[in-house]
Parts: structure tokens; C-alpha cells; sequence
């Protein structure tokens, strides 16, 4: 499409974004398990009055507005006593949590090249079940994943497998606390004491758990220590977009020392425009989501996020002792926070999500990988901590419901024809024989998902990856009228 020859009134504007949603996931129903973390209408006011009050000043230039150097100071402050940081703690705000996980990246790497010159080839160790951020942090910085085992039981990262990683190359160890597939917390204290033991950078991804652990213990939860108080964590991320309740675009990293956070930065005096320093990834960067985190923290305090973190911690607790309890499900691993993943031996779970959807729930699915069974995931929130009972009693019917769907054999065969495939030489003819293998026209994607799931949960996952590069590209077009 072209621009517009002539402008629209204000209300026809608005009009005709409010229909761009008529697709939409419905996230205030409370039906919604992934994506939004919903804490009522009021907290989602606030936060919305205090981003556009703030969107149009510009923390590119701390000096120029002096208002979002206090608001950076001080969520940073927060966020820093929350996670157990001392006086020489300090931080960045970020637009969430892969942007706080690539400048943890960059900081090792950086590090490494000022203390560490030797190192040629810069290397970082992940558990399998670290986010995936920190590969594409590794892709765009030129370092080496190195990706280790973790238990086959529990999903925590194996410490003998991560000791057992480590090479002259390696700058950076990574734990999760909690990991978002499987909701444990891997055990920092030990691979801190490997850090320390091989004068390691280690970073601790907080990012989806660091806000709500903190209140779990308070209600009775048992996991170890995570925070910036183990010995040997040298950076932590913590999203407030997600169990903070704030709006998106608002994430930290902090470092235990102003020196080593001296690394992340970028400078550049070698052009001819105005001065170049960037704490962060952003040069240019809207002042409303640091307004707006700094807002709803205020509004809530303490004791508003106990009393929601208390809502949360209940309902996980029921689906953790209730879901086990349907024939054919079983969790995978033990949830230490809310964020559960369970799956069937008996069932397909692609099916089971397919009759969720029919009864308007929406809950993620996770495809196998590296010893976890395909699976289903849920974000429990305070939106959805009301529909517990509701979601159990639909989630049994559609179990029996899945179990009756004919097993379908074919991404076996599918597995079998396309597992020589190069994933280098994947065209846009073998990708649209794939859809269509899959029982799709193009990239319009049906209502019912389990086929398309079946293929990318069968396929090799170098080819999976092609494939979704592939799908991604031709969804986003921007062909002139």
C-alpha cells in the first residue's frame, strides 16, 4: 500500500486500529496462558498514563532529560535491592529481557578481550534449557554457543557437564533461575563456585523468575539461592514486563561492579555528528516504558506484588497437584515457580492444545527437544490464577477428546524422507511442498495446529529452524499497492 494521499480524522484512526485486533488473543478473559502478565485493569492503567505522559522525551542524552536519569536510577535501585545488590551494584534499564541478555554477552566478551586477549575464539557455556536469547546473543557477537546436557529428570543444568565444558575459551557460564521451559532453578550456588574456581564471568538469567522467587520463598517455596548474594554471580537480568506486571519494553541487567558493567557500553567519536555514548542497545529510545515501570512499581509496592505473587503461587500450586491427577498427563520436571510444562505418553498433546482452542483457551505448545518430551506450557499470572477449576475440568474433556483423534503416522515418514535434507539448500518450492505436506495453502495458518506442529516436532532441527526463517519471511510482505 501507498501512504495516504489525504490525512483521516482522529476518531477514524483509532476506529480502524481497534478492528486490527479483531484477531486477536483475547488476554483479558483470563483464558490466556502465554505472553501478557495481566494484573487487573488498574495497574494496567497506570502504566499506560505514566508510558504516554513519558513517550515523546528521549533517553538518548541523560543530560538532556534529567528526569529519565532519576527514573533509570532508581528502578535500577529497586531492581538491585530485590536481587540482593550491595553498594557497588549497578544496572541498566532495557527494553526486555533478550536485549539484557545480549549485553551480559557483550560485557564477557568484551572482558575477555581487555583481560583475556589469547582467546581467539570466545566461547560460552549453556545448559540446553537456557533461553534461546543467548544464542542469538552469541550469532550476533560472534561467540560459540557450547550447549551441555542437563538432567534427564529434573531439568536443572548438569554442573559436572557445564565443569566438564569449559575450555581456555570459555568467558561466560549461564544459569536460569527459573528456566522458562520447565520452571526449576538450576543450582547456582554450585556453578557460581565453578566460576570462581576458573575466574569466570557468570550470569544469571532472572528474567521470566527473579521477580517472583523472592515472594515464593515467603510463602513457603524451597529453592537455592539465586541472586546476586551467591558467590561467584557477577550479572543477573530481571524482566519488570512480565511478573513485574509493567508494560512491555521494560527489563535490567545488573552487574556487581560499575567496572565490569564499563564493558557493555558503546562509545564512538570516529564521525562527524553529535556525541555517541549508548549504555545500552538502543541509541534513540522512548522515555515511556522506563515512566511506566518506574510508575507501576511505585503503585503497587511490596506489598500489591505480595498479595498477587500470593494469587499465583496458590493457583500454581493447584495445577501442579492437579494435573498429574488426568489420566495420560504428567509434569515435566518440578515447577519451583509458576511456569509449568506437561505432557502425555499416550496422548498427543498438539491435540489436546487444538480442543483448548476450541473452548477459547490459549496455551503454548513446546516441541521436543534434547531429552524434553513435546509438551504443553503454562504462564499462570493473576488473569488466569481465577480460572483454575474451569481450565481443569475443560482441560480432562479434551484429553478424552484427543484420545479418540486416529493417530496420524505420517511426520514419521515425514521425519524419514526429510532428515537428508541440507537445511543450507532449502528453497521456496520445498518449503511451500513442505506446507503442503502439512495440509497448508501458503502461509495463512489454519485454526488447528497439531499438523503443523507434527512436521516441525518431526523434523531435524536445523531443518525446523530453516523452515521457520523460510515461513517468517514470506509472513511479513510489504508489497506496494
Amino acid at each position: 500500500m501507498k501512504m495516504p494521499e489525504h490525512g483521516s480524522d482522529r476518531a477514524q484512526v483509532l476506529a480502524e486500529l481497534e478492528q486490527f485486533r479483531a484477531n486477536d488473543l483475547e488476554w483479558r478473559s483470563g483464558r490466556v496462558w502465554a505472553y501478557v502478565y495481566d494484573a487487573g485493569r488498574e495497574v494496567e492503567e497506570v502504566g499506560k498514563q505514566a508510558f504516554a505522559r513519558f513517550m515523546t522525551e528521549n533517553a538518548l542524552d541523560p543530560t538532556a532529560f534529567p528526569s529519565l536519569l532519576r527514573l533509570e536510577n532508581e528502578v535500577v535501585a529497586m531492581a538491585a535491592a530485590h536481587l540482593g545488590g550491595d553498594e557497588h551494584t549497578v544496572g541498566s534499564f532495557t527494553s526486555g529481557g533478550t536485549e539484557s541478555i545480549l549485553l551480559a554477552v557483550k560485557t564477557a566478551r568484551d572482558w575477555a578481550r581487555e583481560h583475556r586477549p589469547h582467546i581467539a575464539r570466545p566461547e560460552i557455556v549453556l545448559p540446553v534449557t537456557a533461553h534461546a536469547a543467548f544464542q542469538k546473543a552469541a550469532h550476533y557477537l560472534c561467540v560459540e554457543p557450547v550447549l551441555v546436557p542437563v538432567d534427564p529428570v529434573t531439568f536443572k543444568a548438569d554442573v559436572d557437564a557445564i565443569r566438564k565444558a569449559i575450555t581456555p575459551n570459555t568467558i561466560l557460564l549461564v544459569g536460569s533461575a527459573v528456566s522458562y521451559a520447565h520452571g526449576v532453578v538450576d543450582p547456582i550456588p554450585e556453578i557460581g563456585r565453578l566460576a570462581l574456581e576458573h575466574e569466570l564471568l557468570f550470569h544469571v538469567d532472572g528474567c521470566i523468575g527473579g521477580f517472583l522467587l523472592p515472594y515464593f520463598r515467603r510463602f513457603g517455596a524451597t529453592h537455592v539461592d539465586f541472586d546476586l548474594t551467591v558467590p561467584g554471580v557477577t550479572s543477573i537480568s530481571m524482566d519488570l514486563h512480565k511478573y513485574a506486571f509493567c508494560p512491555k519494553g521494560a527489563s535490567v541487567v545488573l552487574y556487581k561492579s560499575a567496572e565490569l558493567r564499563r564493558h557493555q557500553i558503546f562509545a564512538c567519536s570516529t564521525w562527524t555528528g553529535y556525541t555517541i555514548v549508548n549504555p545500552t542497545v538502543q541509541s534513540t529510545k522512548s522515555g515511556g516504558p522506563l515512566a511506566a515501570a518506574w510508575a507501576v512499581m511505585h503503585h503497587l509496592g511490596d506489598e500489591g506484588y505480595a498479595a498477587l505473587a500470593r494469587r499465583i503461587f496458590d493457583a500454581s500450586r493447584r495445577l501442579i497437584a492437579e494435573i498429574p491427577k488426568i489420566p495420560d498427563l504428567r509434569i515435566l520436571g518440578t515447577p519451583e515457580l509458576c511456569l509449568i510444562a506437561f505432557t502425555s505418553d499416550t496422548v498427543n498433546v498438539f491435540h489436546v492444545i487444538d480442543e483448548m482452542k476450541e473452548r477459547d483457551w490459549y496455551v503454548q505448545p513446546q516441541l521436543g527437544f534434547l531429552g524434553s518430551k513435546e509438551n504443553i506450557h503454562l504462564c499462570v499470572t493473576p488473569g488466569t490464577s481465577a480460572w483454575v477449576d474451569p481450565f481443569l475440568t475443560d482441560l480432562r474433556a479434551c484429553v478424552e477428546t484427543a484420545k479418540a483423534i486416529p493417530a496420524d503416522h505420517s511426520a514419521d515418514g515425514l521425519r524419514e524422507s526429510l532428515a537428508a535434507i541440507d537445511p543450507k539448500s532449502l528453497t521456496p518450492e520445498m518449503f511451500s511442498q513442505m506446507l503442503a505436506m502439512a495440509g497448508l495453502q501458503g502461509v495463512e495458518l489454519p485454526r488447528r495446529m497439531a499438523g503443523i506442529n507434527e512436521m516441525l516436532n518431526a523434523l531435524p532441527a536445523p531443518l525446523t529452524e530453516s523452515v521457520l526463517t523460510q515461513f517468517v519471511n514470506e509472513l511479513f510482505q510489504h508489497k506496494p499497492a
